[in-house]
């Protein structure tokens, strides 16, 4: 089984703004999920998603790393004791910017749930990047 997710996209925009855009809690609220965020080591951040038909998920962890341009922090799925690791980093280029995500550490889950934690973590990783695109569009573009 893999062990780590990994997405890349490109944007036309500023690294300060894509930066901005996945580390305040108040720009993460507006395209992701409910977000008490702030990029300060050790900071205890939550997430918490909307109700849905499962109910709501909550989301915790801790600030690793936060300097220019890279995030790191611990991910902790409600109800389970299981601890990986989401790392995003940014890169200026003469295009924008470019994004890097991987989310590690997802074996740590035991047997089936690790096969299906993956997948569900997979598909959210596709839709936080296809909101954060759309987000930095609207907002941004627009603006």
């Amino acid at each position: 089984m893999k062990d780590s997710i990994t997405k890349e996209k490109l944007f036309n925009h500023p690294i300060e703004t894509v930066w901005n855009a996945i580390s305040k809690g108040e720009e993460i609220s507006a395209w992701f999920i409910k977000a008490d965020f702030k990029p300060i080591v050790g900071y205890q951040y939550t997430f918490i998603s909307k109700p849905n038909e499962k109910g709501c998920t909550t989301i915790s962890g801790e600030v690793k790393k936060s300097d220019p341009y890279t995030l790191i922090y611990t991910w902790i799925v409600a109800d389970t004791k299981v601890e990986t690791i989401v790392k995003w980093e940014l890169e200026s280029i003469e295009e924008g910017t470019k994004l890097h995500l991987e989310h590690s550490g997802i074996s740590k889950y035991e047997g089936e749930t690790a096969i299906a934690m993956f997948e569900s973590f997979n598909d959210g990783w596709e839709g936080c990047i296809s909101l954060l695109t759309d987000y930095l569009k609207e907002e941004i573009d627009a603006g």
